[in-house]
């Protein structure tokens, strides 16, 4: 670390005490600076950002005693690589800390091989610009869950370190409140209920997730039918328990009830189910561009004031076409 670099840096004090004796520097560190997380205080010891007594430390496990005084350089956030691109946005809700939107179909979330850019995370580091405060380091607005390219809906987008890791927490814990809207082949029955499955990748196809009998990761998905389609579709409501990738499609197909218009995990049996529809069924369902899936619900207890928010979506267009459709069914 330069001096120019100091000079630029925010400076943070943290004085040890009695009771201080013995403790890891990091984890000391963690406890007295609520808005940096301990991973992101261990790389600034590791890069010499910390010092006491005019000497720098580098050791992140250094074992503190009583008296001593710690100096924290902080460095201004750096730019992400993705670069911000304008895009609208329905933005439900934004306070300093996070972001909720709405996620249009066809909006892919990061930038990845074959897309690299007009992304959700371009368009967001255009919308917040300055008031990203920087996640590990580096401003850039904090992803703690997706949604596929083609699904829409509600997602939360952290702002700041502190609200990073505490909706990544809430992840983790599956403490938020989450559901979906999908339209779906046939009717589930019973028509309230529990899917439990691991996911993982499929040994026929690393491509895609399934249900396996070794490996993957618990999944749990409780369902409820809220209309049907004359016995030949129906509108559900999930709820997630965890949140595995694909996990509402693959649970569905394995009961046999996949998504319209969900060409990875339901297309194998739909010339059959298309034969037994009206004309004008059939053309909405061919003309469907996606998997019919909606994140119409998310709650979670605010990072900063604790207290719970909960928002909804209603259906979007493309679906709401879908279903007027169907009823006549």
């Amino acid at each position: 670390m330069t001096a120019t670099d100091k000079a630029d840096a925010d400076i943070r004090e943290v004085t040890t005490g009695a009771t201080d004796a013995g403790q890891r520097l990091d984890r000391l560190l963690a406890g007295r600076l609520a808005d940096l997380s301990r991973t992101r205080l261990k790389a600034l010891i590791e890069d010499g950002r910390v010092t006491t007594g005019g000497a720098t430390i580098s050791d992140a496990s250094l074992r503190v005693k009583p008296g001593q005084l710690f100096r924290i350089a902080i460095p201004d956030a750096t730019p992400d690589r993705p670069q911000p691109q304008a895009m609208d946005l329905v933005i439900v809700h934004e306070d300093e800390d996070l972001l909720v939107i709405d996620k249009p179909a066809g909006l892919v979330v990061h930038p990845a091989p074959g897309n690299p850019d007009h992304t959700l995370v371009n368009a967001l580091l255009a919308h917040c610009g300055d008031t990203l405060t920087g996640i590990g380091g580096v401003r850039r607005p904090g992803i703690v869950h997706r949604l596929d390219k083609d699904t829409s809906g509600l997602m939360v987008v952290a702002k700041t370190e502190r609200a990073h890791a505490s909706l990544s927490a809430a992840f983790a814990n599956h403490t938020l409140t989450r559901a979906y809207q999908a339209v779906v082949w046939g009717v589930p029955l019973p028509r309230a209920g529990e899917i439990a499955g691991r996911i993982g990748r499929s040994p026929r196809n690393r491509k895609k997730m399934a249900v396996v009998q070794s490996g993957g990761k618990d999944a749990l998905t409780r369902y409820r039918v809220l209309r049907e389609f004359g016995g030949m579709a129906a509108l559900v409501e999930c709820r997630l328990a965890t949140g595995r990738t694909h996990q509402i499609r693959v649970h569905m197909t394995e009961t046999g009830h996949p998504l319209i218009g969900d060409q990875t995990y339901g297309s194998t049996r739909r010339a059959g189910r298309l034969s037994a529809l009206p004309e004008e069924a059939k053309a909405a369902i061919r003309e469907f561009p996606r998997q019919a899936l909606h994140a119409v619900v998310i709650g979670f207890d605010h990072p900063a004031t604790g207290a719970y928010l909960e928002f909804v979506s209603t259906l979007p267009n493309d679906i709401g076409q879908l279903i007027h459709y169907l009823e006549p069914l």
